[in-house]
């Protein structure tokens, strides 16, 4: 097997999440986002750009690829899990990819391995126990996750509940209605008494924009799950008929972009839901490059929430080395 060289590039802050000054939210103002308007033709035809304007090819696309099992948050959320899938997950997260691929390519020592991993409350414990010593941030889904029909009260228990078990990242759905009903006010309340919930677990705020019908209400939820103290806004429980597309990530980016610049503070953004593509991979990481910057390309800033991703990454990847495809069923749990 010929060795294909990749750049290297640095994984420190994969070992060493959550090292950036947290958002600390500001007080409600409606005045900030009231009279937002967004021109959807002009997103789309910008989010349509994306996959023709730029190619990324040959040991600069491994680099890419490589980039973005590290920005990934790998996940499973099936009725059906048992402690032995999360523990195969767990395992599956510190070593991503096939040593036979690293090792040819020169990334055996770069210390290669996905974001985090996230599963429900109940797997918890197992997903800590499988990853001790590893240093990964676990993340669990809460607030009733998928659709959030509960009590708020409810909600924040789940909070405190899964934070106790060892969750270091919590993910929560915002009330779909108070987007709905333009119930901003409320809505501020609710995730900012999530975000005293979750204590020094960092909080990703799902909106669900499958279920929001303008990109005005989601760029005005964006910037409400913001000002309350959110790390991270998050597109889709990837339980909805739609979930991430270019265009409403297009517009939560540039909602990011411009809380940055009114408060100082950097709010990270996770596409989920649908993604299963090397190339859909790269068409984000672009976005979020040409929108954000190399600042935001990090694990701090950015995840992918994925299950079947990593699984047509390592296939692109065994290509780039081989020249050949493999079958999908040789690089399991992605």
């Amino acid at each position: 097997m010929s060795k294909t060289k990749v750049k290297k590039t640095s994984s420190k802050s994969n070992g060493q999440l959550h090292h950036l000054k947290r958002n600390d939210g500001i007080p409600f103002d409606a005045d900030l986002f009231k009279d937002i308007h967004v021109n959807r033709s002009a997103v789309e035809r910008r989010a349509a750009t994306l996959g023709k304007r730029r190619s990324v090819k040959k040991q600069w696309q491994a680099a890419w690829l490589l980039k973005a099992i590290t920005m990934m948050d790998l996940t499973t959320l099936a009725g059906d899990d048992t402690d032995s899938n999360v523990i195969r997950l767990c395992a599956k997260a510190v070593s991503p990819v096939r040593k036979d691929l690293l090792q040819a390519m020169g990334m055996e020592d770069a210390g290669i391995r996905t974001g985090a991993v996230c599963v429900y409350h109940n797997f918890i414990k197992t997903a800590a126990k499988a990853l001790e010593g590893f240093d990964m941030p676990i993340a669990a889904v809460s607030t009733g996750f998928p659709a959030g029909n509960i009590p708020l009260r409810e909600r924040l228990k789940q909070i405190e509940l899964s934070v106790k078990d060892g969750a270091t990242e919590i993910d929560i759905v915002i009330s779909r209605d108070l987007v709905l009903n333009s119930n901003w006010k409320k809505l501020y309340k609710e995730v900012a008494a999530c975000r005293e919930a979750c204590g020094e677990a960092h909080m990703k705020t799902i909106l669900a924009t499958g279920e929001i019908p303008t990109f005005a209400k989601v760029a005005k939820a964006s910037w409400v799950s913001m000002m309350a103290g959110s790390d991270f806004i998050k597109t889709s429980t990837g339980k909805e008929s739609v979930n991430a597309t270019i265009p409403v990530s297009l517009v939560m980016i540039r909602t990011i972009r411009e809380y940055h610049e009114v408060t100082g503070y950097k709010v990270g953004f996770k596409p989920a839901g649908g993604i299963r593509t090397a190339k859909q991979a790269l068409n984000w990481l672009i976005l979020i490059k040409e929108e954000l910057g190399d600042e935001w390309l990090n694990p701090d800033l950015f995840r992918f929430g994925a299950s079947s991703l990593l699984a047509d990454i390592e296939r692109q990847l065994e290509h780039h080395v081989t020249g050949r495809y493999s079958a999908s069923f040789r690089h399991p749990m992605g």
